[in-house]
């Protein structure tokens, strides 16, 4: 973690905070991305000044001009982190320091203002700790967004020298329909999510942005999920519109694309990886190509499929749509390791199993 110092918040609660009654209410079926929390922390960077004007303070909209370039040049990135109630109703946040150092990553590859890890938890830790009633118990948690956007008002094609930080969190529950135990996902053979050389490691807006048509022709097919290919060949799995893949083999062993600038280094991925491993998985990270995805699931090698992400947690791939037709992964429902790494995974999560990794983070 960065040494820097700390900054101080400046702190101005909601004068109007949402009444106890409306929060439960709210609390009891969220909706993802839908239903947001009183407040929000925000922190600007100035070229020359650093960073400063640190405050917790009542959710509202920014005023920007039209000339503000985040609107014209796309220098936006992102967090995506959970806050969880776990026994006794102690508020825990999972591994929120790899959140802060791909948020670090992550500026550096969009050329913008690097934030110190300490601040950034210190931010997530404010917002998490004032709004804390919004954070459900049973299945649900909070999830916060993190992000940051050139601020500064000019027309050139240049890195800005203004930047606005933000923390804003909103009550979840499971990211694809409740009761599904398994979704089904189209393989585009069109469109791509990034190239060799590109921002595919950087949680940017624009990543996202490009690969919403892939998602509507997904949604199109009858499917919950784009899988991309690779921008070279056409050929080899990359990963989810927003989550990576791992795939489980007849020997037991877990397969997963491999992380070469393509790929968003998910942290969930990385959990996956140890988890699995500290089991007795053996974990291959090698490139894995469609044609054998499809012959391997056909014959029974690949016995189970699952993607992970914050959102999704770990959920099972049950069937595979393409341009040439359809196959089922296994008996189309979720399997045996994809459960049991799921149960694991939320288990340390939610501090219903007992963490040996250390990636529990307790909010005082």
């Amino acid at each position: 973690m960065s040494t820097e110092n700390s900054l101080q918040f400046a702190l101005e609660p909601h004068p109007g905070p949402t009444p106890a009654d409306q929060i439960a209410s709210s609390l009891e079926n969220p909706v993802f991305g839908r239903v947001f929390t009183d407040h929000m922390v925000t922190i600007r960077w100035t070229d020359g000044r650093g960073w400063h004007d640190a405050r917790v303070e009542a959710r509202r909209p920014f005023q920007i001009d039209p000339a503000c370039a985040v609107l014209h040049y796309a220098q936006e990135i992102f967090e995506g982190m959970k806050a969880y109630r776990g026994e006794g109703g102690k508020i825990s946040l999972f591994r929120p320091l790899e959140n802060a150092r791909r948020f670090r990553a992550s500026a550096a590859r969009m050329s913008m203002a690097d934030l110190p890890e300490a601040t950034f938890l210190q931010a997530v830790e404010a917002l998490v700790d004032i709004d804390r009633a919004w954070i459900p118990g049973s299945q649900g948690s909070l999830y916060l967004r993190p992000f940051m956007f050139a601020s500064e008002n000019f027309l050139g094609v240049r890195a800005s020298a203004e930047f606005i930080f933000c923390v804003i969190a909103c009550p979840v529950g499971p990211y694809f329909k409740p009761g599904k135990s398994a979704v089904t996902v189209w393989v585009s053979d069109q469109y791509t999510r990034a190239a060799s050389g590109g921002t595919g490691a950087a949680k940017c807006g624009g990543n996202y942005a490009a690969s919403l048509i892939a998602q509507t022709e997904a949604a199109a097919k009858g499917c919950d999920q784009v899988v991309f290919l690779d921008a070279a060949e056409h050929r080899w799995i990359e990963e989810l519109g927003g989550m990576n893949v791992f795939f489980v083999m007849d020997d037991g062993s877990l397969r997963t694309p491999p992380l070469k600038g393509t790929i968003l280094p998910g942290i969930t991925r990385a959990s996956i990886i140890e988890l699995a491993r500290h089991e007795g998985i053996a974990v291959n990270e090698t490139p894995y190509d469609f044609a054998s995805w499809r012959a391997d699931a056909a014959s029974g090698r690949v016995r189970e499929t699952f993607a992970c992400g914050t959102a999704a947690v770990v959920t099972a791939i049950g069937q595979v749509r393409h341009a040439g037709g359809e196959f089922t992964i296994g008996n189309g429902g979720e399997g045996e390791v994809t459960q049991r790494l799921r149960a694991l995974l939320t288990g340390i999560q939610r501090g219903s199993i007992a963490d040996p990794f250390g990636w529990v983070h307790h909010v005082a």
